[in-house]
Parts: structure tokens; C-alpha cells; sequence
């Protein structure tokens, strides 16, 4: 299982829709699910074109403590399954 942790979501966003739409960021745009929700994509593709069945899961809530510890609760905010 893969835990992938996007830790500048917010800077994507603001590079993506310019100093305007910036100051929108946690108003009306989370930038975290913006970016989770591309990256999905791309990561669905990707899959996809290596023949890789999965489940890949968009949550809100767990983080990571250090190195060795993850805090949960989860919800999730979105769900694929990718399959041939």
C-alpha cells in the first residue's frame, strides 16, 4: 500500500490560476483536493497503461506524525477503481 502525502498543494494551486484565484485558496478553492483530484487522474492513467488494477482514494483527515505514525480519522472524498 502507497500513502502519498502532497505537501505543497497550495503553492501548485497558486502557480496554476495566477495571483488572483490565490487569494480564493481555502475561500472557495481547497487546494488539497484540487491537486489530489489531478493527480488521480494521472496516476489512473499511468496505471492504466502498466496494467495495474487499484483502488486509489482521495481522504480527508489522516496525517502523518514523524516518520513512523499516522493519524486517523479518514474520510474519504472521492474513490477509483481502476480496471482493464
Amino acid at each position: 500500500m502507497l500513502v502519498i502525502e502532497v505537501t505543497n498543494a497550495r503553492e501548485v494551486v497558486r502557480q496554476r490560476i495566477g495571483r488572483l484565484g490565490s487569494r480564493l485558496i481555502g475561500k472557495v478553492v481547497d487546494a488539497e483536493a484540487q491537486v489530489e483530484k489531478a493527480l488521480m487522474q494521472e496516476m489512473e492513467n499511468a496505471f492504466r497503461d502498466f496494467g495495474i488494477e487499484a483502488r486509489i482514494y482521495s481522504v480527508d483527515g489522516p496525517a502523518m506524525v514523524g516518520r513512523s505514525h499516522l493519524e486517523i480519522p479518514i474520510q474519504v472524498r472521492e474513490e477509483r477503481t481502476v480496471q482493464l
